[in-house]
């Protein structure tokens, strides 16, 4: 009888250790799975990060946030009322959410066809003293000694409107003319270049923009006092 114990117990324990074996063999075949991100998933999140952790009033390069504008950034030539180029490069820089208002104001042009071509956006302080040395008149050229331009503050652009094949729109003037003909309240004009301000001036209305009476041209955006004076200078390409 004790043999016969002896053995069942050898046979049970023997039973027990192919159990554990196994259970320690099973777990070891399931290793944990590694998280695993691609470069090109990488670059996608960086691309949505960019546009959305900027503040209202970050500095954008409007060429590169937004597609559907041109440029004719006069103040990096010579073709200019200071007669110099004072811009080391044609860029277009605004606060954020001046750009999201263009960009809309934008879409609702092309889909009628045109769309805005822009002459200046920011404009660095000491442009501003240049500009009022040579033009010393506060109906036309902001006063940096008693008052910043709104472009010194990001919050304006200077623009036209032309057609989707690049050809400009009659606005009765050049611009940078510093002349009646320039006002809005001007209406010595042919019947086509009335609707063509006109239609600026109400579609930049209606995106939170305000005209200035001298200059059929200029746009300010509504909460540009909320945006400091600048004067950093551009960093060409990016």
């Amino acid at each position: 009888m004790i043999r016969y114990f002896f053995v069942l117990f050898i046979l049970l324990a023997q039973a027990c250790n192919s159990g554990q074996k196994e259970t320690t063999e099973t777990i070891h075949e399931q290793p944990q799975e590694e998280a695993v991100v691609s470069v090109e998933d990488t670059v996608k999140a960086e691309d949505v990060i960019d546009k959305t952790v900027l503040y209202d009033s970050s500095f954008v390069n409007l060429k590169k946030y937004a597609d559907g504008f041109s440029y004719d950034m006069r103040y990096a030539t010579a073709n200019n009322f200071l007669k110099k180029k004072v811009y080391p490069c044609a860029e277009c820089l605004v606060r954020k959410e001046v750009a999201e208002a263009l960009t809309k104001a934008n879409k609702e042009l092309t889909e009628k066809g045109f769309r805005i071509r822009f002459f200046d956006c920011y404009r660095p302080l000491d442009v501003q003293k240049a500009m009022w040395e040579i033009f010393p008149n506060a109906k036309y050229v902001a006063n940096p000694n008693t008052s910043a331009s709104i472009h010194n503050r990001g919050a304006a652009a200077d623009i036209t409107l032309e057609d989707l094949k690049g050809n400009p729109l009659d606005m009765g003037t050049t611009f940078d003319f510093f002349g009646k003909e320039a006002h809005h309240a001007y209406t010595e004009l042919p019947d086509t270049v009335l609707a063509n301000r006109q239609l600026l001036k109400s579609t930049m209305e209606n995106n939170g923009f305000r005209a200035i009476t001298t200059e059929w041209w200029h746009y300010s955006f509504k909460s540009k006092y909320r945006y400091e004076p600048s004067n950093f200078k551009f960093s060409c390409g990016q």
